[in-house]
This record gives C-alpha cells, structure tokens and sequence, in this order.
C-alpha cells in the first residue's frame, strides 16, 4: 500500500453500529460487562478504549511495526521506556536532544539509579566505548533537538544487537513520513505525537511502536499500570492529523528547503543548521536513511549575541514566538530559554548550543511570506 492510502486509511474501519467513516469518540470510563470476566473485549477506560485501539493501530501501520501504544504526551511515552530499566542499569544518549528528555533522565531517573552517559552519537565508535555489562538502552534523536545532527540509526542499531542492547529512537523531527526507525533495526519508535503526527497544535500526545511482542506486553503493562493515557478526544484529534500527513510534511519540506537556503545567502545570517545542505556533516547519512530533510531549521546571527537574537524572535509577526513545533503554523523558538532551559548553560555551550541559536519550525503556509517575515525581522 502507497503511503498516501495507508496515511488516510490506517487505524480506520467504518463503525460496525452506524456504519460512520470516522473512528467514534468513545467517551467513556467503564464498559458494561455481560457477566463478571466476561466482556466484549473492554473493562476499563485506562486499560482500553475504542478511540484509543484505532490510533495505536494507525501508530503502528505507519511506522511499519506490528505494536501501538498511545501516551498522553511524548515524555509520557519516554517515561515508559525509562520504567523498562533497573537501578544499577546504564543508558546512552546523544548530547543533543529535547531539554524535556534531558530533564526526565536527569532530575527523575538518575535519582532512582539509573546511569545516563551524554556523547556525539555522529561518532560511533563513542558509544560502543561505553557499553558495558550495565548497560541496557541506546536513546538516540534523529535529526537532533535543536543542533539537527543526524544518527547512523542503522550503525547503532548494529552495535545495539551485537551487546544486547536495546535501542529507541525518538523520531519526532522526521515523523514517520521521512524516516522509519523499525526498518533500520530500532526495537522501539517514540514520537511526540503533539508534533507533526497531530500537526494542528491542538492536542499533546506520545507513542511507542515496536515489533517484539514480549516488549509491546511489558510496555502495555507499564501503559496500564501507571496511567498515562490519552483521552478518546485527543486520540481522535491525532488519527484525523494522520489522515493528512502526508499532504503537510511535503509543503514542510519544500518550505523547509527554500527556507534554509535563503537563509543561508543571507548576509547576517552566520550558520544554518538544517541537513539538507550537500555540505551538512550528516547530509549523506540522513539522504540514505530519510526521504527529505524537513521543515525544521536552526541558524545562528553574524551578530552574535543575545540581545539580537531576542530582537529577531520578538519582531516575527507569521513565524509565532512560542514552544513546540511541527503544526500548519510556523513557529520560532528560543531553545535556550525556553526548551532546552532545563540544561545547564556550561553542558547547552559545550555541546554547540549557544544562547542565541534561534530555532524555527517551518509550517505549511506560503514560503515567500515566510521569506519576507524573516527579512524584515532580521533586518
């Protein structure tokens, strides 16, 4: 199946009551039970839900695995991976990633034991440095948060198998459209589905998709036990966000493209970072593991400081100053102060973040008057 028909039709089957295309809201807390142990296949809200079975299922045609699981947002998702672990376990993890994620290992899981080593995953051979009988994850971003670094999925996948080790790859910047982690040897995809999945910025949402069947039960107990679900509304805005994929990530790539070559032939401009570019140190592996390059873009000033750069994010009147990314709307962000804050200034400098990198989350509109809104913002 084509991938605009499996976009539109994954997860859907008409209604067998009503005969409706679109998948019901079931907005319910409990099912009625024939007898006691004896249901139609649903007892409770937390544990299933109708709205929620289709979007796992869309979850998990999309991304070319077997198994779904919806969260109430992406660090959700990621906090049911991390509940896969044991103190005294060991995780590597790229030194470029989501501040949330960065925060969820630091501030939560370091305290119950559990062992994070940050590196330049670019580099390989960095990781299998590290691996030791301890370790049990290889967390890996790709393009990165906010720095768009690409990561050799299929290599890690490679040296992961070869210890033992598990490997999850977020995939939010690509979505499923630009890259298929499962394809390349991942065991687990995670999405914050908030992004592109839904792509109107009107529900937060996370997902798990994965292949072995032992690890879809361990991670649909953790998804039952500890709750972090998903509401039938917010599934249902999710599965009509998927039905038009396909259609946003194509003009978020053209966008994206035009975006960051004016970008980069603009005089005040200093860096653009966006792989794509012939140039980019991760363009060849990122042409060989995506189908484009995406709508996300970071650059720096020539002006390079602060004050500046908080001149430009303040003076954009399409480009909207706020966090997130990958709706119909373009965004622009300050990754520094607002979604990467939670790392510490000395870590944010030492991996290549600088205070005055400004990241943009390119949208659907038209690319010209993007074009024009950054030109007069940045003067």
């Amino acid at each position: 199946m084509k991938i605009a028909t499996k976009y539109i039709h994954a997860g859907a089957e008409p209604d067998p009551s009503t005969g409706a295309i679109m998948t019901p809201i079931f907005q319910t807390s409990t099912y009625v039970q024939q007898a006691p142990g004896i249901n139609k296949g649903y007892e409770y809200a937390r544990s299933q839900n109708p709205t929620r079975k289709a979007l796992e299922d869309a979850y998990a045609q999309i991304e070319n695995g077997k198994f779904g699981l919806a969260f109430s947002s992406g660090v959700a998702a990621t906090d049911a991976v991390m509940k896969l672990l044991q103190p005294g376990n060991e995780v590597i993890c790229g030194n470029d990633m989501y501040g949330g994620t960065y925060r969820l290992f630091t501030k939560i899981y370091e305290k119950f034991g559990i062992k994070f080593h940050y590196i330049n995953m670019q580099n390989i051979n960095n990781i299998e440095a590290l691996i030791n009988n301890n370790t049990k994850l290889i967390w890996a971003e790709t393009p990165t948060n906010p720095l768009m670094n690409i990561v050799d999925i299929a290599a890690v996948s490679n040296i992961a198998k070869k210890h033992n080790v598990s490997l999850c790859v977020d995939n939010t910047f690509a979505s499923p459209y630009l890259q298929n982690p499962l394809n390349l040897g991942a065991d687990i995809v995670m999405h914050s589905a908030t992004k592109y999945l839904g792509g109107h910025s009107d529900v937060i949402q996370g997902c798990l998709v994965m292949n072995d069947v032992a690890l879809r039960e361990q991670l649909y107990f953790i998804q039952k036990s500890c709750g972090a679900v998903p509401g039938p509304q917010d599934c249902f805005l999710v599965l009509r966000g998927i039905k038009t994929l396909h259609v946003r990530m194509q003009r978020h790539c053209e966008n994206g493209e035009k975006i960051a070559h004016w970008l980069r032939n603009n005089n005040k401009v200093a860096k653009v970072y966006w792989p794509g570019f012939e140039d980019a140190a991760g363009h060849t592996v990122a042409k060989n593991q995506m189908q484009g390059f995406g709508g996300m873009i970071s650059f720096e000033l020539k002006n390079d400081s602060v004050e500046e750069a908080k001149r430009v994010l303040s003076s954009t009147h399409l480009f909207s100053l706020a966090e997130s990314l990958g709706g119909v709307e373009s965004l622009i962000n300050h990754p520094a102060s607002m979604t990467h804050a939670s790392i510490p200034k000395e870590e944010r400098i030492k991996n290549g973040l600088s205070d005055s990198l400004i990241r943009l989350s390119v949208g659907i509109e038209d690319a010209d008057d993007l074009i024009a809104d950054l030109q007069q913002a940045i003067g």
